[in-house]
């Protein structure tokens, strides 16, 4: 995507508080069926000491007239493309569930076609990209998606039970679903960025030995967190994993631009 406005980006970026000058910009990327505003709690507790740039997709929310994508690299070639426009200062990526993949393809475009290595890439609640399940959900009737969906407690109770409101976001939740699940990894240069996972130990979209394998794709260093819970750990513990990513990213000097 060349030619990208001020306008096209304001659509892809959600900034939600105000930061300190030339802090970290940490760029949130929602789960399947997410949205920006899901890190809106986020964007409260790291201000202003980080910057959180929540991504909003097409399909959803106040772009739900646009068409999904369904297919995650195509996905991740769009985000890049916003993105690159904003590489002045240190930039790091936090993906949760289908998230944390388009994260990495999003890191492989920002460090292999403009030479820039994000600061460190936050995968969580997702196994590595070299860890490949055979998951056809996204083929199931509208019932069954709804079920995996509630399953894995992904989406408001309420939201699910509202017919209007499902009907709005079960298009999106498709989309990504299909982005997730048919997503598979084309080996490449290893990211030199530094890689922090987070897991729950009753996931079962991801064990914990497959999200371990997360250190598989970079050079740089790597630390796992897990954490009691299943899929959607990160509501309950969603402070502790604040304060580490906080920590690794408050650190970062001024000026940095790779890894």
């Amino acid at each position: 995507m060349t030619g990208m406005t001020d306008d096209d980006a304001g659509l892809w970026l959600r900034e939600y508080h105000p930061a300190t000058p030339g802090s970290v910009q940490l760029v949130c990327l929602p789960h399947a069926g997410g949205s920006a505003s899901y890190y809106f709690p986020v964007s409260r507790a790291l201000a202003p000491d980080v910057e959180v740039l929540a991504v909003q997709y097409p399909g959803r929310q106040d772009r739900r007239h646009e068409p999904l994508v369904r297919d995650l690299p195509e996905l991740a070639r769009r985000v890049h493309a916003v993105l690159r426009r904003r590489i002045d200062r240190p930039l790091a990526l936090f993906g949760h569930s289908m998230g944390a993949s388009l994260a990495f393809e999003v890191a492989r475009l920002l460090e292999h076609e403009d030479g820039v290595a994000p600061v460190r890439l936050f995968a969580s609640g997702r196994r590595a990209p070299s860890r490949v399940r055979d998951e056809r959900v996204h083929l199931l009737d509208d019932r069954g998606l709804i079920a995996d969906v509630r399953r894995l407690s992904g989406t408001e109770g309420g939201l699910l039970g509202d017919d209007e409101v499902l009907r709005m976001i079960l298009p999106a939740i498709r989309a990504d679903y299909t982005a997730a699940e048919t997503y598979r990894y084309a080996p490449g240069p290893l990211l030199s960025s530094p890689i922090t996972a987070f897991t729950g130990d009753r996931d079962p979209k991801a064990t914990v030995d497959e999200v371990r394998s997360w250190q598989d794709h970079t050079t740089g260093a790597f630390d796992l967190h897990t954490y009691s819970g299943g899929h959607f750990f990160l509501n309950r513990h969603q402070a502790a994993v604040l304060d580490i990513i906080q920590a690794q990213l408050v650190t970062v000097p001024a000026g940095t631009r790779t890894a």
